[in-house]
């Protein structure tokens, strides 16, 4: 938005070019991928422009922060999916930048949940911190709130480690808590039978861990801790693995997106996963 930033930000990390123009990104034909790290309401607008200049598009959560740009997002994939496909090539990959279904602890966690087929039991508790009512994440029109903002990142993990999809989808708010819409509890079920609970609290303390996610399944419990702790109850082959640094797979989920961009491959996330976790949210 102002040409010193970009200069001084360019410079800094040795980048080839850096302006405030749009277009001269979007009409480039050397550039073929594009990653969206704006405020959240830049978001949608600039997902469907990279569509209809046929780019690969790595976009920060959420995609969008209504129903209304949902619906022009998924209209413009289909637009740009049709198009490509009458003409042979593969169609433009739509990422976004849910990176904890990438993380090594869950990849580990959803091997052992694969195992079994009977319904799951999932608590996912985030100790969110207190966020400023006046910060820009709290603008409905602007950052969506927290629970589009960043809750969207957890339901896309419950949906991961289950693997089917959303039945059911409810929100129970603090509207008595002084801190406004960033303390409630998401419930979730899915057409399995599988149910999750997710506790986005903002009214804890710093010295608790950020995350913590509990499975209980087929008498068997896995508790992961803050992405640095695993540890079991009841498998066959207890997992017992902890860790100096958090592994939240930011680095993996950047991968796995220029892996599927090089091979000319679909988004890692499935477009219809992506479009169905908005779906419930912007509900």
């Amino acid at each position: 938005s102002s040409g010193l930033r970009p200069y001084f930000f360019g410079k800094k990390y040795k980048f080839r070019s850096a302006s405030t123009s749009q277009d001269s990104v979007f009409k480039e034909p050397s550039i073929n991928t594009i990653f969206i790290a704006t405020r959240h309401d830049s978001h949608a607008e600039l997902v469907i422009k990279s569509l209809k200049y046929g780019k690969n598009i790595f976009v920060e959560k959420p995609l969008c922060i209504n129903k209304q740009q949902l619906k022009q997002i998924e209209e413009t994939y289909k637009e740009a999916y049709t198009k490509n496909l009458k003409k042979e090539i593969n169609p433009p990959t739509l990422m976004i930048g849910f990176n904890r279904r990438f993380s090594p602890y869950i990849k580990l966690i959803k091997g052992e949940l694969d195992k079994y087929k009977e319904p799951k039991s999932f608590i996912y508790t985030i100790n969110a911190g207190f966020v400023p009512k006046n910060h820009w994440v709290h603008d409905n029109k602007i950052g969506g709130g927290r629970l589009i903002g960043e809750a969207c990142h957890f339901v896309d993990l419950l949906r991961y480690l289950c693997g089917f999809k959303i039945a059911e989808f409810r929100i129970l708010n603090s509207f008595k808590n002084k801190l406004g819409n960033d303390t409630f509890s998401i419930q979730i079920s899915f057409i399995d039978g599988s149910i999750g609970t997710i506790n986005y609290f903002a009214n804890g303390n710093k010295g608790y861990p950020k995350e913590k996610l509990e499975i209980f399944f087929s008498g068997k419990i896995i508790l992961l801790d803050n992405f640095r702790k695993i540890k079991s109850w009841g498998l066959n082959k207890k997992i017992n693995k902890s860790s100096f640094f958090q592994k939240k797979g930011q680095k993996e989920c950047i991968f796995n997106f220029l892996e599927s961009v090089k091979r000319g491959k679909l988004s890692p996330i499935p477009i219809d996963q992506i479009l169905e976790i908005h779906s419930f949210l912007l509900d």
